[in-house]
């Protein structure tokens, strides 16, 4: 279909892509904590990832970023989506993968300190806010199950709330 056939209008919602990754190894999944002088989340754990490139797919992204902030590679694979709702246009539209990375181990990055965490201490831990709720969801996902659609956003108290399509 031509671009012109694409209905693009700046009326519309529109979405800047981005990946979240969480590689596993056993009962452990790797996590970034931020450095202190990150702009986001700073000292905080989260999944790996980043903006989806012009001219990338989501995959090759994803492959990319773990590359770049791990010095790994996993046999990754689309586990679902979400949509947060930022309040206004544009929001953001990340696809989630997942996969199990059986050896080497994170190469330093200056995104931040890169764990292995077992699953039972990530709420233990100073985490982005929706980090728990995704990972947990992930945690019982496998290999060619359907990917979970999710919108993300805050409600009138400020809590991030994640709704996960049944």
């Amino acid at each position: 279909m031509p671009v012109s056939d694409q209905g693009i209008s700046l009326d519309r919602y529109m979405l800047i892509p981005r990946v979240l990754i969480f590689v596993t190894r056993g009962t452990r999944v790797l996590l970034l904590r931020g450095s202190p002088s990150k702009r986001l989340w700073p000292n905080r754990y989260n999944g790996l990832g980043g903006h989806v490139e012009a001219g990338e797919d989501p995959l090759s992204a994803a492959r990319r970023e773990l590359l770049e902030e791990a010095g790994l590679t996993a046999d990754l694979w689309l586990c679902g989506t979400i949509m947060v709702d930022t309040g206004q246009n544009p929001g953001i539209g990340i696809f989630v993968f997942t996969g199990k990375c059986p050896q080497g181990e994170p190469a330093p990055s200056p995104e931040g300190t890169l764990h292995w965490v077992d699953y039972d201490e990530i709420v233990n831990l100073p985490n982005v806010e929706d980090l728990p709720v995704l990972v947990d969801h992930i945690r019982g996902m496998k290999r060619g199950d359907p990917p979970f659609a999710a919108r993300s956003f805050y409600n009138a108290d400020g809590k991030q709330i994640v709704q996960f399509t049944a």
